[in-house]
C-alpha cells in the first residue's frame, strides 16, 4: 500500500473525490472543490490523503479540514472522513494513515489534531484523547478527541 496526499498528486482528484463521495455520502462537488483547494495551496488545509494498492484502487482515506461541521472553531484542524474498504480492515491500515496525516500536519508547524467521532474506542486506542463535548451543526452532542502531533 502507497500513502499519498491529493495536493501533491492531483491525478487522483476526481477518483479520491468519487470515492469519499460513496463512503460518507457527501457530494462529489464538495469534495472535489476541497482538493482543489489543497492543490492551489501547498501545505495548507484541507489536505486530503489515500492509500492505494498495487493497481492503484484507493482503500482508505482521510482528511484535514479547518471545521467538521462543529461550534467549536477554535480547535483546528480536524481529521475527518477517515475510512477504510471493509476487505482491508483489520490490517492496522487506519493505524498507518492516522500516523501519515500526523507526520504531515507536524511539518506543516501543527501541535495538535482533533476530531468528533462516536467511534471512540478505536480511536482511544490509537492515543487520542477524549477533550470535551461539542455541539455540531445539525445540534448533535458529539465527544471531541485531540491528539498530539510531533515529527
Amino acid at each position: 500500500m502507497q500513502t499519498i496526499k491529493i495536493s501533491t498528486h492531483p491525478e487522483f482528484k476526481e477518483q479520491a473525490a468519487k470515492w469519499f463521495s460513496k463512503n460518507w455520502d457527501i457530494p462529489y462537488q464538495a469534495y472535489l472543490e476541497s482538493m482543489q483547494v489543497a492543490i492551489d495551496h501547498l501545505n495548507a488545509v484541507p489536505e486530503w490523503y489515500v492509500m492505494i494498492d498495487k493497481n492503484r484502487n484507493i482503500v482508505a482515506g482521510a482528511g484535514i479540514i479547518e471545521n467538521d461541521f462543529h461550534e467549536r472553531t477554535d480547535l483546528t484542524p480536524n481529521l475527518c472522513a477517515l475510512f477504510v474498504e471493509e476487505k482491508y480492515r483489520n490490517q492496522h491500515l487506519a493505524k498507518q494513515l492516522l500516523n501519515f496525516v500526523k507526520v504531515d500536519c507536524a511539518t506543516r508547524g501543527f501541535e495538535k489534531l482533533y476530531l468528533i467521532t462516536d467511534m471512540t474506542n478505536f480511536y482511544e486506542k490509537c492515543g487520542w484523547q477524549f477533550l470535551i463535548m461539542v455541539k455540531t451543526d445539525e445540534g448533535e452532542l458529539m465527544k471531541m478527541y485531540e491528539s498530539e502531533i510531533y515529527i
